[in-house]
């Protein structure tokens, strides 16, 4: 039996679980299962998951960064970015990588425009961590947007000005994440026009209020489910060999 799952606090409304569990009921992986783990604290992760007896397992919010302690070895790429999102176990020793930037880059390169050379991140959690690596790699100058002071610029601070001279906005935030699907981005949508790329980790609902409001400006959108996929598929192909 080889047991797979996600890591995260909440957890409930994962999308992997079912993804997995449908992709080893079409590859008749009947010895193979997946499940989503609730994990409390994670200086006693090794513990916790030591029931379990895991091959390997995602990782998701908010353990992306605070994972690393507790890791054996780390890739290349996910010590670059310092996040991990994906560990594989190998005779109980814990390999972190990250499938999250692999996600995002194969996503959105076909949708980029020529002109949008800059960008805001809203969000600076792990997720951010791994978009960042991605920008720098594009040569696309980013700026951090955080409730508090100290990186990037504030919410506060933002304005239609400088959301017009950024065209690409990437959330990396939970912000209008089921079940709170009525919250949005605190920004000021009449920056946004047709010339901007949208793109909101978020995944569920398909269509968040901040997605919405800049479609309705004329922007390009994007949600997360694309990169989702492509950073599974990666895990999975980091398991599997």
């Amino acid at each position: 039996m080889k047991n797979y799952g996600v890591i995260g606090n909440p957890i409930e409304h994962s999308w992997s679980p079912a993804y997995f569990r449908n992709k080893f009921k079409n590859l008749h992986l009947n010895d193979h299962s997946y499940r989503a783990i609730h994990i409390t604290d994670i200086t006693t992760v090794r513990q916790q998951l030591k029931p379990f007896a895991l091959s390997g397992f995602n990782v998701t919010i908010p353990y992306k960064q605070s994972i690393i302690p507790y890791l054996d070895e780390i890739s290349h790429s996910a010590s670059a970015i310092n996040a991990v999102n994906t560990v594989k176990v190998v005779d109980s020793k814990w390999i972190g990588y990250n499938t999250d930037y692999l996600g995002f880059s194969k996503s959105i390169l076909g949708a980029l425009d020529p002109k949008q050379t800059r960008a805001l991140i809203f969000g600076t959690g792990g997720a951010s961590l791994a978009i960042k690596y991605v920008l720098n790699q594009l040569g696309i100058l980013y700026t951090y947007v955080s409730r508090s002071k100290g990186i990037g610029v504030t919410y506060s601070e933002i304005n239609e000005v400088i959301i017009a001279e950024h065209k690409l906005l990437i959330n990396t935030t939970p912000v209008g994440m089921y079940p709170n699907v009525e919250d949005a981005l605190s920004i000021p949508y009449d920056g946004i026009s047709e010339r901007h790329l949208c793109f909101d980790l978020v995944y569920n609902p398909e269509e968040t209020v901040f997605l919405s409001k800049a479609k309705g400006r004329g922007a390009k959108v994007m949600n997360g489910l694309q990169m989702l996929e492509i950073q599974a598929e990666e895990a999975w192909r980091i398991w599997s060999y």
